[in-house]
């Protein structure tokens, strides 16, 4: 005879169990039939979206979760459409609270016992503590639009708010393509003038006379078609920061005219009689040595040390190569949200191959080629074969160089060098970058550059 513990087991249904594990995972799920209504919702599902269960069954799923993927990139519609199932696709809701909520979803076709088509199930979850954690250690990273882990930039995110306060004029140096634009307007937003205009102008662009009207304006009649007075970037910027932007491209007549600007905070817009004043910050940037161009006579040496007051060097991105995740991740965000996409990041492939790379562009460069990624996939990760095909290449002639080729003595001896250490520190990579002074991905980008295998175990477990 069967006890009550048995009875109670033989009464319970395979549905029963199946809704008992339903409501206790802490999982939402939810199952809609082909008419896109709610026909199940459980327990995790209501504390998510802060939706009572008799609210959302019998609703259109659209109208609960209200996710960007609604619109065009429903998981769920794809997985009832294709009749395959998707994972961990990332989006986010919004709850009941009008808060915007992160999630993973996983989707799947919700079928009976003989295998007909009910419609379909969709299990998703919370990763708000997750993304509160993300954004906490990203910030220790990031100041302004600016993102960097590596000490040389670490260093001036920690000085940029003492320059900020200050009047003072700030010269940043860097390559093509560094951040500096960003950079000046970093320390304007986190100065006193913040409120007032942020005006930047490249330098190189133009020549010397309307380079002038630019920066001063001019009055009417000045020349021909001046049949106004127009104010210029000094005028429009009263109160704020001018940024000058390839400074070094300047000639040295005019020159001369923004040092006056500089001592006397005074310009002359052209064909006016009198001078008017100028309350502006002055911040210059430049991808030229300036040093190198005083010593050579081809910038003034009195104009250098007016605006070389605090100067800010940013280094290339080939020189702190462990910034490439970090941006990336930054402009696959900016992408989604752009381009209205569900893309989740990088494949490990495309990461190698971009941390393989010199980066001549630098972080520019970068972004360029996030976007081009971005033409080609939609969702999932960024697989090699959505970045261009000559960083394969490139990738490739770098671990197989042809014979003959690579007889280059310099890099032979640093390839012997490495290779050398490596060995000598038993095959730990970490242990070998650090006894060169050199961060590990810097490392591991330059033996991939010299074609140097990774060993086929690491030394750190040995």
């Amino acid at each position: 005879m069967a006890g009550p513990r048995n009875r109670k087991k033989q009464e319970e249904t395979p549905a029963d169990v199946t809704e008992t594990i339903l409501e206790s995972i802490s999982d939402g799920v939810f199952t809609v039939d082909h008419t896109w209504r709610i026909t199940s919702f459980n327990r995790a599902a209501e504390k998510i979206t802060g939706i009572p269960r008799e609210e959302a069954v019998g609703r259109h799923c659209w109208e609960v979760f209200r996710s960007n993927m609604c619109e065009r990139d429903c998981a769920l519609k794809k997985t009832m459409k294709e009749g395959k199932s998707f994972v961990s696709s990332s989006t986010y809701i919004i709850n009941k609270d009008r808060q915007r909520i992160p999630i993973t979803v996983s989707t799947s076709v919700l079928k009976d016992r003989k295998g007909n088509t009910l419609g379909g199930v969709e299990t998703f979850r919370d990763h708000s503590l997750v993304e509160e954690l993300r954004k906490e250690l990203s910030s220790r990273f990031a100041m302004e639009d600016m993102v960097s882990s590596a000490e040389s930039l670490r260093r001036i995110f920690a000085i940029v708010p003492q320059v900020a306060e200050s009047s003072s004029t700030v010269l940043i140096q860097g390559e093509t393509g560094t951040g500096k634009e960003l950079l000046a307007r970093a320390i304007h937003n986190m100065s006193p003038r913040k409120n007032r205009p942020f005006v930047a102008i490249n330098c190189g662009a133009l020549p010397d006379t309307l380079l002038e009207s630019e920066l001063f304006g001019y009055k009417k009649g000045a020349f021909t078609h001046a049949e106004k007075d127009k104010p210029g970037h000094f005028a429009l910027a009263e109160g704020g920061t001018v940024f000058l932007d390839e400074i070094g491209d300047t000639s040295p007549a005019f020159q001369v005219k923004l040092l006056r600007v500089l001592e006397e905070q005074e310009y002359m817009p052209l064909g006016a009689v009198k001078k008017e004043t100028s309350d502006v910050r002055i911040i210059a940037a430049t991808h030229r040595d300036l040093s190198g161009m005083v010593a050579e006579g081809t910038f003034r040496r009195d104009l250098f040390y007016r605006i070389n007051v605090i100067r800010l060097l940013l280094p290339p991105l080939r020189e702190r190569m462990e910034d490439i995740p970090l941006l990336a991740e930054r402009f696959i965000g900016k992408m989604n949200r752009i381009r209205g996409k569900v893309v989740r990041g990088l494949s490990q492939k495309a990461l190698e191959l971009l941390m393989a790379h010199d980066y001549p562009g630098n972080i520019r460069e970068l972004e360029n080629l996030i976007e081009h990624a971005f033409i080609l996939c939609s969702e999932g990760d960024i697989e090699p074969r959505h970045l261009p095909a000559w960083l394969s290449d490139l990738s490739g002639k770098a671990r197989n160089p042809e014979p003959g080729q690579d007889e280059n003595p310099v890099a032979a001896a640093e390839r012997r060098y490495l290779v050398e250490t490596l060995a000598r520190h038993g095959h730990n990579r970490e242990a070998a970058a650090k006894a060169l002074g050199m961060h590990k991905t810097t490392f591991y980008r330059k033996m991939k550059k010299l074609g140097i295998p990774l060993p086929e175990k690491d030394g750190r477990q040995a």
